[in-house]
């Protein structure tokens, strides 16, 4: 009998046999009769009016099938892109905006904005094509009235919180400190770049590389001007998405029009300098915070004053993010009587910002863990008493009216700071000295809510080979999903795990779907799947008593087989199944639900770095972690998860940054050879456990997972590179930790003194 794995086990992934094999099969790998290839003309300005286009030369060129412009696209009543949040998620006021053109018209707003496409029998000859055209630009000025439309580029200006409140305790505290924070910019950089295959047969069908199929189908037929029926979404394996392929590109409409026009199916990939300027980068958000205090350390009120630049369009689910992930857990863990916010979002001449591990959650936790270190330093306070003197006890509410139901926020702490052995830190210290180079240890402790779209579904088939096929609207991007899922069916319904099968990444096979974002596929999709497989069960046990010849009510299931209550008669599921079909009422069971509330991943990150003085050189030589993930499907599938997610956050606080330049507004960092990924040999050894909360918003207990070092990595590394530097008289460090900004660090705060 094949083995069965139910939730806690821990089978090896299943898809990962075809991955090592060479057998996974991304957009890039797939053919089709007649295909040919565009390639987009992309603005090398980052603000310029377009004078003149002539593509003559470019018409003119063997194997070319189209040349197309902004003036082709309004011809055939395309439509720009909007974002998918129009309004402030919390009080409705719409947000000031411009829609983002599929190629730009009259002028271009970022470098890299797509303003011709060329469609040719090969890439190469569109490739040649495109340096025939022929632009004649005038440049602006960079950041001058990026969208006319949009008045001093500001598209919210926004408060909320109780400022009186914390005007009051700012007059009566014992301690205020304030800090000023920037969470620089970052570029995503999927290891799988961007591409989308377009097929018009009398009906629109994109093969892509996305992680939001139906979203971005929905935006997608909007920009075409046909119903969402008329438009198909596919996405084969995808490699990786973290946000960057969540929301909807030019390039979608673009391919499929042209596939129309040319009436063949039309490929582009996107070249990784392609996905550098074109690709929705993240964070950019800055950030002046103050907290009060009283004599005791207690916490007394927050006041955030913050700004985020979105780039030259408000693309994708910006204002929402700012509206609503920022704002959601302001103050993180800690019991905060009052908060006042100040959000701004701003255009600049930049590319788009969209979202990445942690969108908003990430932003809010920075401010306070740094914040918190400020504190304790300034008023020489214990750093890790300081947080437990002011933890919330779940389940709380915040000073905003928002809940978390679930979390032992200081037992988690205390476990994490155990493992990572901070007692001995004066010793490892000593010796790093001995060394001739500096030790800093810093802690962060994360919390972000998970859910992204409020809607889910799933479909339960039962087919006529015995197998069972799971179709989910969630979207697998490399987390493990034909393992997971199948896993949850089957502590569910007893059901051997080789005979059910995810299908997934096609907007045919199911009505809907939210794909994956926000670490919202085991949740949304697992509650899904539990409220079908109930439903499943009381269809069966109809079935089960007839075969049986009992009472319905006599009737029990478990592990898989149907039984008349204190008897040893009994019929297996899958059996049930096949006479249910037989009889003409299939178990086969769809499911669709909307949630009310989020699920609350949240953990201590501790960090220690080592410093050469000399060079400035920053090494992460140490790293411990405790989550609380709730209730594990699978605890080493979620282990592959915090570890690609402390990379992240790892590579953002040492060695990344999407540089621009102020005056030319030209990305600096526009390739692998300026912008830097963590590689093995940039990160320590993984010391990660779990300390478990059962959640309390979903019937599986379980929370999302996937985004948890990317949070608690950069504010707990920058405090310990402020721990290590604090000998030397340096108080604050923001951005990337590179060499040469920490030099400077050190250089400014020898001239301070």
């Amino acid at each position: 009998m094949a083995p069965r794995f139910n939730i806690g086990d821990a089978p090896r992934r299943r898809e990962d046999a075809r991955f090592i094999t060479g057998q996974g099969r991304y957009v890039d790998d797939l053919r089709f009769d007649g295909m040919v290839h565009a390639v987009l003309l992309r603005s090398p300005h980052p603000h310029a009016r377009i004078d003149r286009i002539d593509t003559a030369a470019a018409c003119a060129e063997p194997g070319v099938l189209a040349v197309l412009t902004a003036d082709d696209a309004h011809a055939d009543g395309l439509q720009p892109l909007r974002p998918t949040a129009e309004a402030n998620v919390q009080t409705g006021e719409p947000f000031a905006f411009v829609p983002q053109p599929l190629l730009a018209a009259g002028k271009v707003r970022h470098v890299g904005e797509p303003v011709v496409l060329v469609v040719a029998e090969t890439r190469e000859r569109a490739l040649d094509a495109a340096e025939k055209i022929a632009i004649d630009w005038t440049p602006l000025p960079v950041n001058s009235a990026i969208a006319d439309e949009v008045p001093d580029n500001v598209c919210m200006d926004w408060h909320w919180g109780d400022a009186a409140a914390v005007d009051a305790a700012f007059r009566t505290a014992a301690h205020v400190v304030s800090l000023r924070l920037d969470n620089h910019r970052i570029v995503t950089n999927p290891m799988e770049p961007r591409g989308a295959i377009g097929i018009y047969d009398g009906r629109y069908t994109l093969h892509v590389s996305s992680q939001n199929l139906h979203g971005n189908r929905d935006a997608t037929a909007r920009s075409l001007g046909v119903p969402p029926a008329d438009v198909r979404f596919i996405a084969p394996d995808v490699g990786g998405g973290f946000g960057a392929k969540n929301f909807a590109y030019a390039e979608f409409p673009l391919i499929l029009w042209a596939a129309g026009r040319v009436g063949r199916p039309v490929k582009w990939i996107a070249t990784r300098s392609e996905g550098f300027v074109s690709d929705h980068q993240a964070r950019d958000h800055r950030a002046d915070a103050a907290l009060a205090l009283d004599a005791a350390g207690k916490f007394l009120a927050l006041r955030v004053n913050s700004v985020a630049d979105i780039g030259a369009y408000m693309a994708g689910g910006a204002g929402a993010v700012q509206t609503n992930q920022y704002v959601h857990l302001q103050g993180g863990v800690y019991a905060i009587p009052a908060i006042a916010l100040h959000v701004k979002t701003v255009l600049s001449n930049t590319t788009p910002i969209g979202v990445t591990r942690g969108p908003g959650f990430a932003e809010a936790v920075n401010i306070i863990e740094r914040l918190i270190d400020a504190v304790a330093r300034q008023c020489g306070f214990d750093r890790a008493e300081l947080r437990r003197r002011n933890m919330a006890v779940a389940p709380m509410t915040n000073a905003l009216g928002f809940s978390v139901d679930s979390g032992a926020f200081a037992d988690t702490l205390d476990r994490a700071l155990r493992a990572a052995e901070v007692a001995g830190l004066p010793a490892r210290r000593a010796e790093s000295e001995a060394r001739g180079v500096l030790r800093g240890l810093g802690f962060a402790y994360h919390i972000k809510g998970t859910g992204g779209s409020p809607h889910e579904n799933v479909d339960v088939r039962f087919e006529k080979d015995g197998t069972v096929s799971l179709i989910t609207g969630t979207q697998t991007i490399g987390q493990g999903h034909e393992t997971t899922f199948p896993q949850m069916l089957a502590d569910r319904l007893g059901i051997a795990n080789e005979l059910i099968h995810l299908c997934q990444g096609d907007t045919d096979l199911i009505p809907m779907g939210g794909g994956h974002g926000s670490s919202r596929a085991t949740y949304m999709g697992g509650t899904a799947l539990f409220h079908a497989s109930e439903t499943i069960v009381r269809k069966g046990r109809r079935i089960a008593a007839d075969a049986l010849e009992a009472a319905e009510a006599d009737i029990d299931f478990a592990d898989g087989h149907f039984t008349v209550v204190g008897t040893n008669r009994s019929i297996p599921l899958l059996e049930v199944a096949a006479r249910a079909r037989n009889d003409g009422t299939p178990l086969d069971t769809y499911h669709a639900w909307t949630r009310e509330h989020m699920t609350f991943p949240n953990g201590a990150h501790v960090a220690e770095v080592e410093i050469d003085p000399e060079t400035g050189v920053v090494s992460l030589v140490r790293h411990t972690a405790v989550d609380d993930y709730g209730v594990l499907v699978n605890p080493t599938i979620a282990a592959g998860q915090a570890h690609g997610a402390i990379a992240q956050g790892a590579g953002q606080a040492l060695l990344e940054h999407a540089a621009y330049d102020a005056l030319s507004g030209q990305l600096l960092a526009g390739s692998f050879l300026d912008y830097p990924l963590p590689r093995a040999d940039d990160l320590p050894a993984f010391n990660l456990a779990f300390n478990a909360t059962r959640c309390t918003t979903n019937p599986l207990g379980v929370k999302g997972c996937g985004e948890a070092g990317a949070v608690a990595m950069l504010p707990a590394i920058h405090n310990a590179i402020v721990d290590a530097l604090a000998p030397l008289g340096v108080t604050r460090f923001d951005g990337a930790a590179t060499p040469f900004r920490i030099w400077q660090a050190m250089r400014d705060a020898a001239k301070a003194c």
